[in-house]
């Protein structure tokens, strides 16, 4: 298997940030990490090892980036506002500094999925809907798609549109809906350990209430919030759709 690091200082973000390419051709899949997790998270958790024959077959080939958690909605030493604004950045980065490198890294603009689990959903999800004219597959596992909870109570734009359950609960722009008619999301959840699919649920709730196509998948007991779940939906979703 190919692989391939690449490292870039972020003019949005103020400092380096490395990503890790595995495979020769592909669906791009850009993979986000849990919360804390680095662009090494999915290679030293297995789950390239359990995609390695698709990303061998050139079915995919993982982009998988660093996670800037620490600077935004977990740094309790900033103020929320701060939190809200370096998650804006981080959103601007992925989409103006990752979705570039990508479509040069593949020659071309192909259609890119996301991926992540627990923390690394919101990020896939939010990904997905605001930009869905680049992300057109969202694997989104374990996750939590309301915000507010890292805010200490306050609000201001940057985070509402980084909140996908609020943006989302009244959106109208044509634009919008015409490129995510042709987008494919999956919302995983299930009942094993550590999970909560009540997050996963209200989210759905707020989708079907506005029309956006998704679907709602419950694992039951192989929805567990772990890895071993993980790797198992992972392995069936690129075997289906990707």
């Amino acid at each position: 298997m190919e692989r391939q690091y690449h490292q870039w200082f972020s003019p949005r973000l103020g400092f380096d940030m490395g990503l890790t390419v595995y495979g020769h051709f592909g669906t791009p899949l850009l993979a986000f990490p849990t919360s804390g997790g680095d662009e090494w998270e999915m290679e030293g958790q297995r789950m390239i090892s359990t995609l390695t024959p698709y990303i061998n077959a050139g079915r995919i080939k993982v982009f998988c980036v660093r996670s800037a958690s620490a600077q935004s909605f977990y740094d309790k030493g900033a103020h929320p506002f701060h939190r809200s604004w370096m998650q804006k950045q981080y959103d601007e980065y992925i989409r103006w500094e990752v979705v570039p490198f990508i479509h040069d890294h593949c020659r071309g603009l192909p259609a890119i999925a996301v991926m992540g689990a627990s923390l690394g959903a919101y990020h896939a999800a939010n990904s997905a809907f605001k930009h869905p004219d680049t992300f057109k597959w969202c694997f989104a596992m374990s996750g939590v798609y309301d915000m507010r909870r890292f805010m200490d109570g306050l609000y201001d734009d940057n985070f509402y549109f980084n909140n996908p359950i609020d943006y989302l609960s009244s959106i109208t722009d044509p634009w919008f809906y015409q490129h995510i008619a042709s987008s494919h999301v999956h919302l995983a959840t299930g009942n094993g350990p550590w999970e909560r699919p009540e997050e996963t649920y209200r989210f759905a709730e707020v989708l079907r209430n506005r029309n956006i196509p998704h679907h709602l998948d419950d694992w039951g007991p192989q929805g567990g919030h772990d890895w071993p779940y993980w790797h198992h939906m992972m392995w069936e979703y690129v075997g289906r759709l990707l």
